[in-house]
Parts: structure tokens; sequence; C-alpha cells
């Protein structure tokens, strides 16, 4: 089991003062021993002292000493009193050749006392690991006091007092046992006392593991609130000095993958990675027929059958760890759940080892071509050229019709003038000044005719300059201004634009933009032509009143949805397919460029737009636009 910063800390804390106590203890023990062993001695010495001058009074002036000891009965009271003292077991005397002459054991009278150590030795001279050998060694055994016994000059016997080291090792532990109670309590609060400043010292070190994961798990802006001033205020700082770069560069990081995500996902061509395994890691859209997403993590030779041109190819380089390719591919069959016109073009298929920096292979990416994209490309291209050279030719057309069509309003209008003066004729009465004023004459029949004959000629020629300016229009290339526009800002500019509409047709407008809708990029002048087209359009099919919704909401792929909805008389299944068309229309006095301008700005702007709509219970247009970037 591994400990921790705090436990090895607790444990060094409480180790250094368990040695600490262990060290001390040992000093206490040798010298409670010590102090012990003089102690008995002491005594010994004290009781041999008292034995000896009572002995010296019954030898003294006795012609037998040794029978007077021998039956001295305040003797043998000593004597046998002797063992009640602390850690004595025996008292004796002895004659000058060992024989006890008396002793508080009566049964050893007459025998030769055993031979035993010295206490004053051992308590004096012996070091105190060899004391504390004696007094604990497992048997236990008796010392003796010695102290002899003289006569003037001559010995004529000993004293020996037997002392118990199990006795002494009793009252050694006696005394031990405050010692050890202190220490139990010393070394508790030791470790209390450790835990707290393991607490207060590891305290920047918990802020710092805390701020690293929550760096780990991928939180900008990460920061930590430790005091300056120390090392850990220095590591504080620059922590949040590597926490902010971190977030710049996953800030930017992301910024990118988003793009490098858009760009595979908005790919033409079919993109998937596989692992040296040859599991499929990932698959753009355009891939979805053969190798679809939720397939991500299964083996190739699960996903594809034997034979299948994408698992040979892909085998190959797995094998040879080389890129194949280009090989043109037949018609492939859909995939299990697709419908079955998908992959049903003819394709050229190549694959890349992708290797590591160490020179391994990392992976194996697919590329799928679509031969009949390129070739509808290709027409495409073909096509737009031509376009664009009729689109000039038309232009330059349309501007040599456009200046006949001025002259002509410049003449109908001097022609309209000539007849109404050919109506007014001379009048006698003063108008201002004595002069003479004209007065209209009555309208003859072939006048009044002329005059309506040149309304007509001059209304017809208004109506083909409004279609001249609106091919014009339709046909100049504009210059885009792209840049984020806010899409509920466009919405309230045309709202007061369309009112007037809306309340002619008693029509309720409703506006649904979420403020998480992000800006989208676009030429924010062009794009309220196009809406105030949209939004004119559905007040205008709803004569008899309803109500118009302008939404707005995130979609995928980086792009942002728009609605106009609205309750009218919908739009003729037949009519679907070519409302976007130039000059097509359904109204009485359309001119059929409204339609045609907003889709060729939704156009312009790289944009989607589709209608969906019912008879008699209304039509959905949805735009679809390119979201602005963050930046």
């Amino acid at each position: 089991m591994r400990l921790g910063i705090k436990g090895k800390q607790i444990a060094g804390v409480t180790a250094i003062v368990g040695m600490a106590i262990v060290a001390l203890s040992l000093l206490n023990v040798a010298r409670l021993a010590e102090v012990v062993l003089h102690e008995s001695q002491a005594r010994g010495e004290l009781l041999a002292k008292t034995i000896f001058h009572r002995a010296r009074e019954i030898v003294t002036g006795s012609q037998d000493p040794y029978a007077a000891l021998r039956t001295d009965p305040g003797l043998r009271a000593i004597l046998e009193s002797s063992i009640y003292g602390e850690s004595v077991t025996d008292a004796s005397i002895l004659d000058t050749q060992g024989t006890i002459i008396a002793s508080s054991d009566t049964t050893q009278v007459g025998r030769p006392l055993r031979a035993r150590a010295d206490l004053a030795s051992l308590a004096n001279e012996a070091s105190p690991r060899e004391q504390l050998r004696v007094i604990y060694s497992q048997e236990g055994q008796s010392l003796e006091v010695r102290l002899p016994m003289r006569l003037g000059d001559e010995a004529f016997g000993s004293i020996r007092i037997g002392v118990s080291t199990l006795l002494m090792r009793q009252e050694l532990n006696a005394s031990l046992q405050p010692a050890l109670v202190t220490a139990a309590i010393a070394l508790t609060i030791a470790v209390l006392v450790a835990a707290f400043l393991a607490q207060l010292l590891l305290r920047p070190i918990h802020v710092i593991r805390s701020g690293l994961t929550r760096l780990g798990k991928g939180e900008f802006g990460v920061t930590l609130d430790l005091p300056p001033g120390d090392e850990f205020g220095e590591l504080g700082t620059f922590f949040n000095t590597v926490s902010q770069k971190l977030s710049a560069d996953r800030s930017l990081l992301a910024g990118q993958k988003a793009n490098l995500q858009s760009a595979v996902e908005n790919l033409e061509d079919a993109v998937a990675l596989f692992n040296p395994s040859g599991e499929l890691l990932f698959s753009n859209p355009a891939m979805e027929p053969t190798l679809p997403a939720h397939a991500i993590g299964r083996a190739l030779q699960a996903l594809l059958p034997t034979g299948h041109p994408y698992r040979t190819i892909v085998e190959e380089t797995l094998a040879t760890r080389r890129s194949r390719g280009p090989v043109h591919v037949k018609p492939l069959e859909p995939a299990e759940g697709r419908g079955a016109d998908a992959g049903a073009d003819e394709l050229l298929v190549m694959t890349h080892a992708i290797e590591g920096t160490d020179g391994e292979l990392v992976g194996v990416l697919v590329v799928a071509r679509n031969l009949a994209y390129l070739s509808k490309m290709q027409s495409t291209l073909a096509y737009s050229r031509k376009l664009v050279a009729l689109g000039r030719l038309t232009a330059g057309i349309a501007h040599e019709v456009k200046n006949p069509l001025n002259a002509m309003m410049i003449h109908l209008e001097l022609l309209r003038t000539k007849i109404r003066n050919g109506m007014l004729v001379p009048s006698p009465q003063p108008v201002a000044a004595g002069g003479l004023g004209l007065a209209e004459a009555p309208r003859g029949g072939a006048q009044a005719g002329a005059l309506e004959h040149v309304e007509i000629i001059e209304s017809e020629v208004r109506r083909l300059d409004e279609v001249v300016q609106g091919f014009l229009k339709f046909t100049r290339p504009e210059d885009l201004r792209l840049q984020p526009v806010h899409v509920r800002a466009l919405f309230d500019e045309i709202l007061p634009l369309i009112q007037p509409e809306a309340q002619q047709n008693n029509v309720r407008v409703v506006v649904d933009v979420p403020v998480t809708v992000p800006h989208v990029n676009g030429d924010a002048s062009m794009l309220r032509q196009a809406f105030m087209n949209l939004a004119i359009n559905a007040c205008q099919a709803m004569p008899q009143g309803g109500t118009l919704r302008l939404t707005a909401a995130q979609a995928g792929r980086g792009r942002v949805e728009l609605r106009f909805e609205d309750t009218g008389v919908g739009i003729a299944p037949a009519n679907l397919g070519k409302i976007f068309d130039l000059y097509f229309t359904t109204k009485d006095h359309g001119t059929g460029i409204g339609l045609s301008m907003v889709y060729r700005i939704v156009q312009l702007h790289d944009g989607e737009i589709e209608v969906q709509s019912t008879p008699g219970r209304g039509t959905t247009f949805r735009v679809l636009l390119q979201r602005a970037s963050e930046s």
C-alpha cells in the first residue's frame, strides 16, 4: 500500500517522535535500573549493618561466639524479619569457612551458602545494558550484599543479604508504568500534531492537485489562489501562467479543429480512417452509404464482405505499410439500411499510409472520389462559363434596350403635352395683370382617345422598364461585404418595412430568435432585401389574415437555420419547382423577380434555401446560412 504525502509526513513525524520517546525511555529504564540496584544495595547494607551491630554485642565477652549467634533470639528475630524488606529474600551469617551459622531460613543452618553474584559489583561497575540484562533475565537470579565481620583485627565471619532480581524487576516495572503512559500520550499528541501540520502544509499541494485535475478535464482559465511569498506561491504564479497559455492554445486548437472537421464533413470526397488493427476510427458524411458513423470502433472484416474494394485496398495497405491507388472501382452495393441508390456511382479509391514520428504506422486514410460528381462539376463549370458569357451578352442587350425605352418615355411625355396644348383655346378673361389666359376647350373624342392610347403606351413602357431594371439587378455581379450579422437585429429592421403590408392583410407577425443563436456571416443589406421579400410575399399570401413566424435556430455543420412560416393559401405542387425561376409569378401584377433575387442572394452567401408548402395550410421557407467565426 503506497502512502500519500500526508501519510508519509504523519508517519515520519510519528517515527521521529517515537524514536525520541524510545531513546528517552531506554535512558529512563537504565537510570531506573541503576536506582533500583542502588536502593536494593542500600537496603541490604542497612540490614547487614543492623545484623552486624547485634552480632557484635552478642559476640563480645562470649566464650563461644558462633553458638551465641546461633541461639540469640534477638538476632533470630532480625534475621527472620529481613525477608519482609523490598527485594530481600534472605539474610545469613557465615563463619570463615562459608558455613551458615544463623539464617532467616533455619533449615539452611550448618550448610554452606551457594555462590551468588555480588550486588555491589553489578550496581557500581556493570554497564546499564548488563544491569538490565541481569534484571530482566527470564529465569531471574539472586544477588547478595556482603559485609565482613571482624573482632579487632581478626575476621570471624561475614553477613550475606540475598536480593532477588525478580523482585527488583517488579519494582522497576511499577516505576516504568507512569513513564509508558506518558510516552503513549506523547505519541498520540505527536500523531495529531503531525496530521494538523500535514493538513496545513499540504493545503497548497491539494490546491495545485485540484487545479491540475480541472485542467486535465479540459476546463479553461483555471487559476490557483495561493498566497505569494513562498515556494508554493511562486509555483501557483507559474501554474496560472501555464494555464492561461494552455487555454489560449486550446481555444486556437478548438477553432482549428472545428474548421478542419467542418471542412472534412463538407468534402464531396468520401473519407474514412482505420487504425493499424483495421478498426474504423472516422468516416465523413460522404462515406455514410458504405461505412456509417455508428460503425466506428468495429473491425473492417465485420463491416465489409470479402472482396469489397475498400476492404481489399485497406488490407493491402496494412500488409505493405505503403499507400495504394488510385484504383477505379465500379458502382458499389449499398450498405445495410441505406437506399437503393446509395453509392451507385463509379469511384476512384486511394489509400494513404499515415506514419508517426517514430516511423510506425498509425493509421490508413481511405479517400473515394465520385467520378460522376467530377463529370457533373466539369459540366457545371462549362455551363457556368457559358452562363457568364450569356449574362454579359444579355446585360448588354438589356442596357441597349433601356436607352430606347428612356427615349420613348421622353417623347411620350412630349406627345402628351402637345395633345393637351391642342385642346386649349385663347380665353378673353384676364388671368393676371390684364393679360389673356387660356381656357380648356371641351375635349373632342379623337383627342381623348389619343391621350388614352398615350397613357397605355406609357404604362407598358414603364412596366417594360421595370422588367429590364430587375433583369439588370439580377445579372449584374454584386460585391459582397461579409461580416457577422445579428439575425434578431436584422428581423427587427425589416419589421417596420413589412408592417403596412401585414396590417393591410390583417397578419400577425411573430419573431422568435433565442439569444443563443450565433451571428451569421453575410452582407447585411443583401440579406435584409432577401428577408424583406420573403416576409412581404408571405403577407400577400394571407389575404384573409393569418400569422407570419420569423424564427432562427442553430443548425449542424456550422450553420444557422432561418424559417419564414405563414398560414396562407400555399403553393400548388406543380409550381413548387418553378417559384425561383426568373420572371415566374402567380400574381396578377407580379414581375417574377423577387424570389429569384432571394435565391441568388442565398447562393452568393454559400447558403441553401428550401420551400415546403401545403395548399390551404401555408408555406415555409427554410434558409441555411454559414455561422460567423467566433473570432
